[in-house]
């Protein structure tokens, strides 16, 4: 297998010396027959499409649902680099929940100068409805997606926060599931940590959650702005697996201070909702009013304490860019200690002297929309053309504030399965992490997406990116 120069390869770092998570792997593959393992992913694919995992991309007049590749070569973490992951994890989500409470209250971390004031007021993200407002439990981010890179053997760095609805999680179980039922005997061989109770976690996250006049057990539902939406699969997929209703707006109302879903013995109360509707269409009566896919009221029962909202409204600001810039003073500042995973160097466009050293190397950066997604809206300099680094020169120029710029980094690579055999590919890796009241739960893996096409960094699905299974090892 080539290795490209510069590039950490986690099966095999100089292309040829098997590193010790995979060793035990790397010698089942190299007793396979190459044609059954073909075989195997074809088969792997057609079970993804009877199952229906698929995804829908915004903005493109062909509406037909795609499938997410899946790639059958596992992403393979030792027990030991994992164990330092989750401290560094932890310690963030513990910051990001401790941050977004502040600036919610006293804005302590302003007063102290060490946030810009105007980047929390005048941040589009940032709800003014949510001052002064106590969530449940004190928690405003039950589920979080820390996205994370690794660039050499002992080093990983946070490229993004999702604090807002991350998504992927139902992709994670799925492809676990259908490596168990495609090499049974890899599990047997390899003891690999189990992902498969995540929906338990989650359900009891969420109940752990619940406002003080709960019912015994919480009555829990999942809000999904229907089936049209991209993620519409994993919302239907999580509502199942925890038992949980699945519901659109329509089919809840508040009466009497509670929000009830409609039941055939009448209208129920809820006492959690995980919503999967972002904060501008949750409530028409405080939002946006022309929104059909919220409820109306339901902020106002919300600001009651009489239902949770998971995530709560307004944790989009910690998804902030911009805000990301600052989380190694925002973790120090709430924890006292220093950041365990770093940060990704990051320029903020919004200053005059980044905004001029971005401008001089469009050609050698990554820039982003500060409240970018999904791999929309981005410029990747080492492939750009002159023309688009002329057009997101003009964007800059424009709107400053709205980007920042960080450096290409040289990201891992893991192999993958082609039909000469195995290749390396480009990944990132989307830890799932759960909140309450009780502690922090990091479920053992994570999502590894992987940008399929050769040299590409760009991992997302929406820009063609794959999946793999991870796994995190036992010893």
């Amino acid at each position: 297998m080539d290795v490209r120069p510069g590039v950490f390869d986690e099966m095999a770092d100089d292309g040829t010396r098997v590193r010790a998570p995979y060793s035990r792997y790397r010698a089942w593959f190299d007793d396979e027959n190459h044609q059954r393992l073909l075989s195997k992913a074809a088969d792997a694919e057609a079970a993804f499409r009877r199952t229906g995992i698929t995804f829908n991309v915004y903005g493109e007049d062909d509406a037909t649902e795609r499938l997410i590749p899946f790639d059958i070569v596992p992403r393979v973490i030792s027990g030991s680099e994992w164990a330092q992951l989750v401290k560094g994890i932890e310690q963030r989500v513990v910051a990001i929940n401790a941050f977004l409470h502040d600036i919610y209250h006293r804005q302590d971390i302003v007063r102290a100068g060490r946030v810009p004031a105007e980047l929390i007021i005048d941040n589009a993200a940032f709800l003014p409805q949510m001052v002064g407002v106590d969530p449940p439990g004190n928690i405003y981010t039950h589920i979080v997606g820390i996205d994370l890179v690794r660039t050499g053997e002992n080093a990983f760095a946070v490229l993004e926060d999702n604090a807002r609805t991350p998504s992927g999680v139902s992709y994670m179980l799925e492809n676990r599931e259908t490596m168990l039922q495609m090499f049974p005997e890899l599990f047997q061989d390899i003891r690999v940590r189990p992902i498969e109770d995540y929906p338990m976690h989650l359900r009891r996250t969420l109940s752990d959650c619940g406002p003080a006049n709960s019912s015994t057990p919480p009555t829990v539902a999942v809000l999904t702005p229907g089936t049209y939406n991209s993620a519409y699969f994993e919302h239907a997929f999580l509502a199942e697996q925890m038992g949980a209703e699945l519901v659109e707006g329509h089919d809840l109302r508040v009466i009497g201070g509670r929000v009830c879903m409609r039941t055939t013995q009448g209208d129920q109360p809820i006492d959690v909702l995980y919503r999967r509707v972002d904060d501008d269409f949750l409530d028409p009566l405080n939002f946006n009013p022309d929104s059909m896919l919220g409820v109306p009221g339901i902020l106002d029962v919300y600001r009651a304490g009489n239902i949770t909202l998971a995530n709560a409204p307004g944790t989009g600001i910690a998804d902030d860019k911009a805000i990301y810039s600052y989380m190694p003073e925002i973790i120090e500042f709430y924890t006292g200690e220093k950041p365990i995973l770093d940060n990704v160097h990051t320029w903020r466009c919004a200053e005059p002297d980044s905004l001029a050293y971005v401008l001089d190397r469009l050609d050698e950066l990554v820039v982003k929309e500060v409240h970018g997604s999904g791999g929309y809206g981005m410029l990747i300099g080492p492939t750009s053309t002159k023309a688009e680094r002329s057009t997101f020169a003009e964007k800059l120029r424009a709107q400053p504030d709205a980007y920042i710029a960080q450096p290409t980094l040289a990201l891992s690579s893991v192999p993958v399965l082609t039909q000469a055999g195995l290749a390396p590919r480009h990944v990132d890796l989307r830890p799932f992490v759960l909140v309450s009241p009780k502690g922090v739960h990091v479920t053992p893996g994570g999502l590894t997406r992987v940008a399929l096409q050769e040299g590409s960094l760009v991992v997302n699905s929406s820009q063609g990116g794959g999946t793999k299974d991870t796994w995190v090892l036992e010893d």
